[in-house]
């Protein structure tokens, strides 16, 4: 174990003046990972202002306490820090997912599926040549359950964690993956038998990757 992490150990589990200092570091350490995680994933959720700043709070405690509460669970594999984070990366994205599905529909405006290319990392000039493949996939998502649907924008567009989605909805993710794997898969075959993909192609595969529909 890295002497940073031995340090954080020790104090954690020290006595008196000696944790509680350590605990006022910890916390004010967690919160600014939520505030800055809550504010990189808020305008997906369409969530902003002091709402936004009451989630990543209530992230920040409540991945204290569930920190605390495993410490020695901690076996040093990673560093203190990186573990901690882990913690409250998971509440904010848990809380964002559970403020998102208060809403009683899923958004599929034009925003959603324009921000599709910067999403997966496409430049100006790829984006502009995808723009037929995100409408087309806009047409195909239209073929998909209505869970299928609702899976797919929530997760590969506004980037709802798996984690969150299962949390909300009583499932499991494996569950909520293999629904989106098959989402995916019939929005390829849709673009393939309307001539939007040619099997096997590179330039088929790089569109893949960039409107999400590419498989694991």
């Amino acid at each position: 174990m890295d002497s940073e992490s031995t340090s954080w150990l020790t104090a954690l589990t020290a006595r008196g003046a000696e944790c509680n200092t350590a605990q006022a570091r910890l916390h004010e350490m967690l919160l600014k990972v939520a505030m800055k995680e809550a504010y990189r994933r808020g305008p997906a959720a369409r969530i902003s202002g002091p709402e936004l700043d009451d989630i990543a709070h209530q992230a920040a405690d409540d991945a204290m306490l569930s920190l605390l509460g495993k410490l020695e669970t901690f076996r040093g594999e990673s560093r203190f820090t990186t573990w901690a984070y882990r913690f409250v990366v998971l509440e904010v994205s848990s809380k964002l997912g559970r403020h998102y599905w208060r809403r009683p529909t899923v958004p599929l405006d034009a925003d959603d599926w324009d921000r599709l290319p910067a999403k997966y990392g496409a430049d100006p000039l790829a984006a502009a040549q995808h723009r037929d493949l995100i409408a087309a996939v806009q047409r195909a998502v239209e073929t998909l359950t209505e869970h299928q649907r609702t899976l797919f924008v929530s997760i590969v567009v506004n980037g709802i964690s798996i984690d969150a989605m299962a949390a909300k909805l009583g499932s499991t993710p494996g569950a909520l993956y293999k629904t989106v794997f098959d989402a995916r898969r019939k929005i390829r075959a849709y673009l393939t038998t309307n001539g939007y993909l040619e099997q096997d192609a590179g330039v088929a595969r790089s569109g893949r990757e960039q409107v999400g529909v590419e498989t694991a």
